[in-house]
């Protein structure tokens, strides 16, 4: 800027008199621009001194200038010099006053005028639509001698910010008729109509009327052309006019980021945004927040360090999706300082912002700090409060869950789902279904999520009743072949054990998931069904797309396990980091040794435990031990049982099985032994649960347990039936 001074000053204005005008035009406007009213006023004194502010053009020019920095007694001062008479002075305010939100003022001007010429009234009627003051435009449009494309566009453009799309295409279609060509602009309001109202066909149409017209290059048509086809759900055309574009900004690039995004499809979506020569706030916003919404919640983190590093300030929303990153890694202390920070620059009320700090202090067991958090937001909506309700359950706070609930002034599906989510990871199962039942009076419909948590509580509790009732509302809503709610159901049969139901209900899902598969296999396999379970496990390689998982491997161990092929499952093992890239873990070991030990293998399950590269789960010594229960194995036995022992010390699973060993080798010393040093541990061995349905109530019993509401009743009910068995 200092050069460009030092340049006029070194120009002489009477032998350049053009090259001087020019400078000095260039000067105001960069000032204008950049709002730089303190050089501005230099190079006024300046022109003053030389005597060239009195020039029209140049007086225009400063009037720009204070008109962008709000000077009033210069306007005033600069205003007066032209006596009011001047045309594009004139217009010039009436811009300013619209720009400012003064239309009172904009009117008064207008009305006032000697002559108006077309930017008088583009700009009057532009700027009444800016503020939603539709019919008072159009009474000016109407009466706009000057309707050349300027005024139709301005119109057009007003009915679709102010939401009119319909009306904005019933004006286009007059100005066609009117013989008016239509400009860049008046395309790019005209698709985003057709594209706000779902319209693809005139969408279509209205492309080929801008390919005849010759703006399918230019950059806001092909934005817009690109938002239509997203709309519309075709990427692929999407992607082409992207593609043809000769040039594109970060809006384009934004655009086309953001339909891989929706979709999904995090690899092309990331290739995009790598390549973007120009990033903004929004494209960084996009990719932070599918990474933290699909479970890369480190990959998300990585993004916004790098967005702030480069300079870009995080808006609410990437606030809002960092800190849910930040929740699902438990990471509070950076946690800590993002909440600082948002405090600091005083966007810490916001409801989203609130409502990620809600879930993130909460998942970190700080539920009270949630609540500090819940307590300071202004205006609170049903996000925050189901955030808040579903922290205190995640953390066992139930009472306060319930309290809370009962407070919600407007609950949602998500509110209910949420509660009934809580009761279940609490294992409250009859809670659930309680809440369920009260969800149904209430006539709020119940979303698919909470299908599926109500339908695994009645999985939980083996209530095939219950669980078929729900199948039933299930079928009503015209719900029964969503992925989610059809794996639940699949779930739920098996685990009720009615396993044909179970694979009827996964034989008619159109789509199945690698959950879906997974749940199947492994129902079948815990059912007793397991070479049935293989066969499945097989078909789904053969004829999916679907890559096995860990659990999925288990339950094919499993199988084999009960079925006795062994050494299909040793390959199924030895498989899976070769075959299927999958580290065994700790339950996979497991049922390695079970396998080997229920066919008799005993010393190889044995040494296969020696070679487990980590610690072994206690279940793993204790499927060796009642291998050994099976095949009266005293020795390994006893060595299998002293290191059970050592990992599960309060655990008396191992001390009733060598108890047992010992019994069926007629070993009773031993056998009184173990039960002395039970004993002396204070250890007894857990009793077994059963329960009945009865009246859609489910009642649980234990071994001598007298908690039952009716505990004298029954055992006085058992003791008649004993007499009479006696009798008998």
């Amino acid at each position: 800027m200092a050069t460009t001074f030092r340049t006029l000053l070194a120009i002489d204005p009477k032998k350049s008199f053009r090259a001087y005008a020019q400078t000095c035009v260039s000067l105001l406007k960069k000032f204008s621009n950049q709002g730089l009213i303190t050089q501005g006023n230099v190079l006024h004194a300046h022109l003053i001194k030389t005597g060239f502010s009195s020039q029209r053009y140049i007086a225009i020019k400063l009037l720009i200038l204070y008109l962008n920095c709000r000077k009033f007694a210069e306007i005033d001062q600069i205003v007066k010099e032209f006596d009011g008479s001047d045309l594009v002075v004139s217009n010039c305010m009436i811009s300013a006053y619209v720009q400012w939100g003064n239309l009172v003022q904009a009117r008064l001007l207008f009305d006032e005028m000697p002559e108006r010429n077309e930017v008088s009234w583009s700009a009057l009627i532009s700027g009444l639509m800016k503020y939603g003051r539709v019919e008072e435009s159009m009474w000016y449009f109407e009466r706009n001698p000057f309707q050349n494309v300027v005024s139709w566009t301005a119109a057009i453009s007003g009915f679709v910010r102010n939401g009119l799309n319909f009306e904005a295409l019933k004006l286009f279609f007059r100005l066609l008729e009117s013989g008016v060509r239509p400009n860049d602009v008046t395309f790019t309001s005209v698709v985003r109509a057709c594209g706000e109202l779902g319209d693809f066909g005139l969408g279509m149409s209205i492309l080929g009327l801008v390919v005849k017209a010759g703006f399918e290059h230019y950059l806001s048509v092909s934005n817009s052309l690109i938002t239509l086809s997203l709309r519309m759900g075709e990427i692929d055309l999407a992607r082409r006019v992207f593609d043809r574009m000769e040039k594109r900004d970060v809006v384009s690039w934004t655009a086309i980021l953001d339909a891989y995004v929706e979709t999904g499809d995090l690899r092309e979506a990331r290739r995009i945004f790598d390549e973007m020569p120009e990033r903004n706030e929004i494209s960084w916003s996009a990719m932070i927040a599918r990474y933290s919404q699909s479970g890369y919640a480190e990959e998300a983190l990585k993004l916004f360090s790098k967005m702030v590093q480069e300079g870009f300030k995080p808006n609410i929303s990437c606030f809002a999706c960092t800190l849910s990153a930040l929740a699902s890694l438990r990471a509070l202390s950076a946690g800590i300082n993002i909440h600082g920070h948002v405090t600091k620059i005083g966007i810490d009320k916001d409801v989203f912002i609130g409502s990620s700090l809600i879930d993130l202090y909460c998942k970190c067991g700080k539920p009270d700090d949630g609540r500090l958090v819940f307590d300071l937001i202004l205006e609170k909506n049903v996000v925050c409060w189901n955030s808040m309700v579903g922290g205190y359950s995640i953390n066992g706070r139930l009472e306060e869950t319930e309290e809370l609930f009962e407070l919600i002034p407007e609950k949602n599906d998500v509110s209910w789902g949420t509660i009934i989510a809580g009761y279940l990871e609490n294992e409250q199962c009859e809670k659930v279904l309680e809440v369920f039942n009260t969800l149904l009076v209430s006539g709020q419909t119940p979303n698919k999520s909470t299908f599926s948590s109500v339908l695994c509580a009645c999985a939980s509790i083996a209530s095939l009743d219950k669980g078929m009732n729900v199948h039933g509302k299930i079928i009503k809503l015209g719900i029964q072949y969503d992925i989610f709610v059809g794996t639940a159901l699949t779930d739920m049969y098996a685990k009720c054990g009615d396993i044909g139901s179970s694979k009827q209900v996964f034989e008619r899902m159109p789509e199945k998931n690698e959950i879906s598969w997974t749940v199947m296999i492994q129902g079948l396999a815990e059912s007793g069904f397991a070479v049935e379970s293989l066969i499945l496990f097989e078909e789904m390689e053969r004829t999916s797309e679907v890559a096995p998982n860990e659990l999925m491997l288990l339950s094919v161990l499993f199988a084999c396990s009960h079925c006795g092929l062994v050494d299909k499952g040793l390959w199924y093992f030895n498989s899976m980091e070769k075959v299927y890239g999958i580290k065994p873990k700790g339950k996979h070991y497991t049922c390695v040794v079970d396998l080997l030990s229920r066919s008799g293998r005993l010393y190889e399950a044995e040494e296969f435990i020696r070679t487990i590269p980590f610690q072994p789960e206690a279940n793993a010594w204790a499927a060796l031990l009642s291998g050994c229960k099976k095949y009266k194995d005293e020795k390994i036995a006893e060595r299998t049982a002293k290191k059970l022992w050592q990992l599960a010390e309060n655990n008396s699973a191992g001390y009733v099985l060598l108890s047992n060993i010992y019994a069926s080798a007629g070993r009773w010393i031993d056998v009184s032994n173990i039960r002395k040093l039970m004993r002396e541990k204070g250890l007894k061995k857990s009793g077994g649960c059963s329960w009945v349905e009865v009246r859609n109530q489910v009642h649980s019993f234990y071994s001598e347990d007298g908690s039952h509401s009716q505990s004298n009743e029954i055992y006085g009910t058992l003791q008649l039936l004993r007499s009479e068995m006696l009798v008998l």
